[in-house]
């Protein structure tokens, strides 16, 4: 996809240090954490990342779907440089993700929007799962118990 002189692609890899600065435009990581050691892992570990970049192959934006492949997948990590916004990049970034899932068979594509941006993918196809909620992991109890 290309819009404005920015393209959006699925990629198998993107240069680490572009992506950890899209995190922290989103706030997602503390300035002093080591977070460029974690991007490999973190591409290969999803089952698709679109990437937006500009003609000078700069990282613009990025998201990435969470899946097995089969069933399931999460759309998760959408962020566009501040800089960038409005633009329309997000939304291309969501269509071709949501592309990619619907041409390996996957129907069922979530996502967990944060506060006040759920207009911006209720165009997108995106609706509010009534009598859902979405939970976390405390993190303080764990249990053995299996039985």
């Amino acid at each position: 996809m290309n819009t404005k002189g920015i393209t959006v692609s699925v990629v198998p890899v993107w240069d680490a240090e572009e992506i950890v600065t899209l995190y922290r435009c989103a706030g997602w990581w503390e300035e002093d954490s080591d977070a460029v050691t974690v991007i490999p892992a973190l591409f290969s570990g999803s089952f698709a990342v679109a990437v937006a970049y500009g003609r000078d192959n700069k990282a613009v934006g990025m998201g990435r779907v969470l899946s097995d492949g089969i069933s399931d997948a999460y759309i998760q990590d959408v962020v566009v440089n501040p800089r960038c916004r409005g633009r329309g990049i997000g939304k291309h970034i969501i269509q071709l993700l949501v592309e990619t899932c619907l041409a390996a068979g996957i129907s069922w594509i979530a996502l967990i929007a944060e506060p006040g941006t759920h207009t911006f993918y209720a165009p997108l196809g995106f609706t509010v799962m009534e009598d859902y909620l979405p939970m976390k992991y405390k993190g303080d109890t764990v249990t053995n118990d299996h039985t």
